[in-house]
């Protein structure tokens, strides 16, 4: 792993290696990340980690990996320097309707539940590990479509939350390039985004004041304001957590999870897993279960 300089002598570009992470100061790591985020580095990961703790100790300054975990832990400014490098590990590149099979059952779940209780009793959904805010959007989207379709006044929101903050920074400012709409169709874009300069996307504001954002860790979710929710959609965050962390982590969403509730997760990651007040969907494309109505935790 090198990084480019400047020989100011010569005038020429030169190449100047950066260190190399050995298996020591790689478990330190992992052990630091796992123990404030729950998030696994694996070891086939040991090049991913070094390249962006390299980046960043580029850009402050730091020369070891011992110096920068150092600062991570106990310097000035450690807090600050922590949730900067979190941001770098964790945030992941999305769409906006990336998993077309998720959203239908999303769609036909609203489309499918009682008239009346639509018409008087706000949905509200919820997006864990959120990222930068297109999968919290795709939901209100898919819910207004929904409601519009029944003929029903538009009585939703939708609440994402990330541990990152830049990231959700970005996701409340709600402008996009055009490549995160990709899988979105014209209509879809045309009736909820507006073009900005530089072949950007703004969301629209009506539909922007549907969706809030916080910051919120997994490993914190027993503490979490979230409660009665009637969509929880967690996909593609779990597969960074051991097994046993992953089921604790879908346990405490269940129980936020309101009666008749949906909660979705990606394919594949959560196996072998039962819970009493949870029944699975019948689908092999879509990860998903329903709460009973008759609650018995």
């Amino acid at each position: 792993m090198t990084e480019t300089r400047n020989d100011r002598t010569s005038g020429i570009w030169t190449l100047r290696p950066l260190p190399e992470m050995d298996e020591a100061q790689f478990r330190q790591w992992q052990e630091l990340l796992e123990d404030r985020t729950g998030i696994t580095l694996k070891a086939e990961r040991r090049s991913f980690l070094q390249t962006n703790l390299g980046i960043r100790m580029r850009e402050i300054g730091c020369d070891t990996y011992q110096a920068y975990y150092e600062k991570v832990v106990s310097g000035p400014g450690a807090i600050v320097e922590w949730a900067t490098l979190v941001d770098r590990l964790t945030v992941q590149e999305t769409r906006f309707f990336r998993d077309p099979d998720a959203y239908r059952l999303v769609s036909d779940y609203i489309m499918t539940r009682p008239r009346e209780q639509l018409s008087r009793q706000p949905i509200e959904a919820w997006s864990v590990g959120c990222s930068t805010g297109e999968e919290p959007y795709t939901l209100a989207m898919l819910l207004d479509q929904s409601m519009r379709q029944l003929e029903l006044k538009s009585l939703f929101g939708v609440t994402g939350s990330d541990i990152s903050k830049p990231a959700l920074e970005k996701a409340q400012r709600g402008l996009y390039g055009a490549r995160k709409l990709v899988s979105t169709d014209a209509d879809t874009r045309d009736q909820y985004f507006q073009a900005s300069g530089g072949n950007e996307w703004e969301i629209d504001p009506a539909l922007r004041q549907r969706v809030c954002f916080t910051q919120l860790n997994v490993l914190d979710l027993e503490q979490a304001p979230m409660h009665g929710m009637n969509i929880i959609f967690c996909q593609n965050l779990l597969i960074y957590f051991r097994q046993w962390r992953r089921r604790e982590i879908v346990k405490r969403l269940t129980e936020r999870l309101a009666p008749g509730g949906l909660l979705v997760l990606g394919q594949g990651e959560l196996t072998d897993w039962h819970h009493p007040s949870l029944q699975r969907v019948p689908s092999d494309s879509v990860l998903a279960w329903i709460k009973r109505q008759t609650d018995e935790e």
